[in-house]
């Protein structure tokens, strides 16, 4: 990565940060912004993600510095691309690992086929809710702080686009799979609704956003070596 000044990140940049395992996305801009200040010695610098990856996703988190913050929401609007593991025959309260499984279902009926086949009604524009644990607003309170406290909350669905699904692999009821998506497309819920489909259950094991747009993970570096540009 080509070495940049204090005045090359005020004006602008666009970095490319493959997010870890358990950070949030908002973790990984308050270390960046902090770095930079620290390193430049800044009293302030915008800086700001484009499009949130859960903590236990990992994978591309578009990162915007001075004034490529006005571009952000550009970037939101473009196609992602995923590549994830999901496990039928069990859910959990948020669609993840993040909770414990809180129900147990069959999975005697379900084969290959049926697999492949289900997963033709999750091509193009569908109907999704999403999860009651994520970071979306209700009334001024995110809807995860109203499933922590165990209070309800309605939520209405929205339309998203699958563009592509694909199954890559399946192995004692694990399935591997890649997904091309809209903006606002909550894989977790996609796992969920893709488990009811089969007439069972599934939450998320594993998510790895690949493509936002034209840029790539190939692309991206880890926070640690863009860190070390910096010095």
């Amino acid at each position: 990565m080509e070495k940049k000044n204090a005045q090359d990140y005020l004006d602008g940049q666009v970095l490319l940060i493959d997010k870890p395992l358990e950070w949030t996305s908002f973790q990984v801009v308050n270390k960046l912004r902090w770095q930079l200040r620290k390193t430049f010695n800044l009293k302030k610098i915008k800086v700001g993600h484009a499009g949130t990856l859960d903590p236990l996703a990992t994978g591309l988190l578009i990162i915007c510095t001075g004034k490529m913050t006005k571009q952000i929401n550009t970037f939101q609007e473009q196609i992602k691309a995923y590549t994830g593991t999901l496990k039928l025959g069990s859910t959990t309260p948020s669609y993840d690992l993040e909770t414990e499984i809180d129900q147990r279902f069959t999975t005697d009926h379900i084969t290959n086929n049926v697999i492949h086949e289900t997963i033709n009604e999750f091509r193009g524009e569908i109907d999704q809710f999403p999860p009651v644990f994520s970071a979306l607003k209700k009334q001024g309170k995110r809807f995860y702080e109203f499933a922590r406290a165990g209070e309800k909350v309605e939520i209405n669905s929205r339309k998203v686009t699958i563009h592509n699904f694909e199954i890559l692999n399946i192995k004692n009821k694990t399935v591997n799979f890649s997904v091309t998506c809209s903006k606002g497309t909550y894989i977790r819920s996609l796992a969920h609704d893709f488990g009811k489909a089969l007439k069972s259950g599934a939450h998320l094991t594993g998510l790895r956003r690949t493509k936002i747009g034209s840029f790539s993970i190939e692309n991206a570096t880890s926070i640690e070596d863009f860190i070390s540009t910096l010095s």
